[in-house]
């Protein structure tokens, strides 16, 4: 459907059953004939329902509009989800920064493509605690002040305290050693294989 009103510009709406992919790049390419373009589907599909907000975050960015009709009201009631216009999107500075800080305490790129969550994915924390253990496996017990030193790690005393990953025993004030949990999972990091079980 195409509206046009006096010198105002062109405004296309798609009325389609459903959203899918062919919807979306069918409305894209509508805006070559106008910069005011928007999808209209019924109210009430499943799709809405399951991902509303980051359907409305992609139409924003690919700069369509959208709109939820609602045939059983009396007269059809349309609710405008988003409009057309230019996406200008909004950075997330704390999750930039968190992002950032995470890339920059790795050492390497240790995560192979497809590594999962059930495997572990090696992060800058678990590199720390794995020097950490490694100078355990090496030196048996040892207090976190001496393990901090040598290994030049400030949080050596918060990763060893917090233990989370259960690898290190606290035997005594501030002294800690390898855990059994410790000894049987450390060796298992120690290759690069993020497949291997």
């Amino acid at each position: 459907m195409i509206a046009v009103r006096g010198d105002e510009p062109v405004v296309v709406v798609e009325l389609k059953l459903s959203i899918n992919m062919t919807v979306v790049l069918q409305a894209v390419d509508r805006l070559q004939i106008s910069d005011t373009v928007y999808i209209g589907v019924p109210k009430g599909i499943g799709v809405l329902k399951k991902q509303r907000k980051q359907i409305v975050k992609l139409f924003r960015m690919l700069g369509l509009g959208l709109m939820v009709i609602d045939p059983a009201a009396a007269l059809g009631s349309v609710d405008v989800l988003c409009d057309p216009g230019e996406y200008k999107p909004r950075q997330a500075k704390q999750r930039r920064h968190r992002l950032l800080g995470e890339f920059m305490h790795r050492v390497g790129d240790p995560n192979a493509g497809g590594s999962t969550m059930r495997r572990g994915i090696m992060t800058a924390y678990r590199q720390k605690a794995l020097a950490i253990a490694d100078y355990l496996q090496e030196h048996g017990e040892t207090k976190a002040a001496v393990i901090a030193q040598s290994l030049a790690e400030p949080k050596t005393r918060a990763i060893l305290y917090n233990n989370v990953y259960g690898w290190f025993d606290r035997l005594g004030k501030g002294v800690y050693a390898l855990s059994p949990q410790g000894k049987a999972e450390f060796p298992k990091w120690l290759t690069h294989d993020q497949t291997a079980d």
